[in-house]
């Protein structure tokens, strides 16, 4: 990777932690900069404004659960559970980005609304024809409460409410 892509990379990763802790609004580009350790007119060089900034890094995240997700393999008895355990094996080492994830659906700004819908969309999708392939019956259902389910656990994460669900069987099919 050049020299210009790892600050870019670097950026984008200082600035998952920097929105997942204070938001989308309060989240500034000055406050990605500092932590990134480069100027706010060398974050601006990468990105026009903070909304093409948020757009980045929540791709960055609905890739690596939509790639998490497609690369699971397993018998179609099996396939939710993996894939559920899977999922919170990236709330475990991409906390961050699953917390913004969880914010990215509330922001209002059109732009980045109508961005994180394709991306839940892309995922939905992908999701049913993967229970389609396997031949899990209902699979558009399926899909929506698998997602459901996802953002339960991590209300219950971010909210230290493990009570939310039951830990053994949150993603097993009835």
């Amino acid at each position: 990777m050049a020299p210009k892509e790892d600050k870019k990379e670097i950026i984008i990763d200082n600035a998952v932690a920097v929105f997942a802790e204070k938001g989308y609004y309060k989240a500034t580009t000055a406050t990605v900069a500092k932590a990134a350790g480069v100027t706010q007119p060398y974050v601006f060089h990468f990105f026009t404004n903070k909304e093409e900034l948020f757009k980045a890094v929540i791709d960055r995240a609905f890739s690596r659960i939509y790639d998490t997700f497609s690369e699971v393999q397993a018998p179609a008895n099996t396939l939710i559970e993996t894939m559920g355990r899977a999922f919170e094996q990236i709330i475990q080492t991409h906390r961050d980005e699953v917390l913004m994830v969880m914010q990215a659906h509330a922001i209002v700004e059109p732009g980045i609304r109508e961005h994180v819908k394709k991306l839940f969309l892309t995922i939905f999708e992908s999701l049913t024809l993967k229970f389609e392939n396997a031949g899990i019956p209902d699979a558009k259902q399926t899909a929506s409460q698998f997602i459901g389910t996802g953002l339960l656990i991590t209300v219950a994460e971010v909210l230290d409410l493990p009570q939310l669900f039951h830990k053994d069987d949150h993603f097993k099919k009835e």
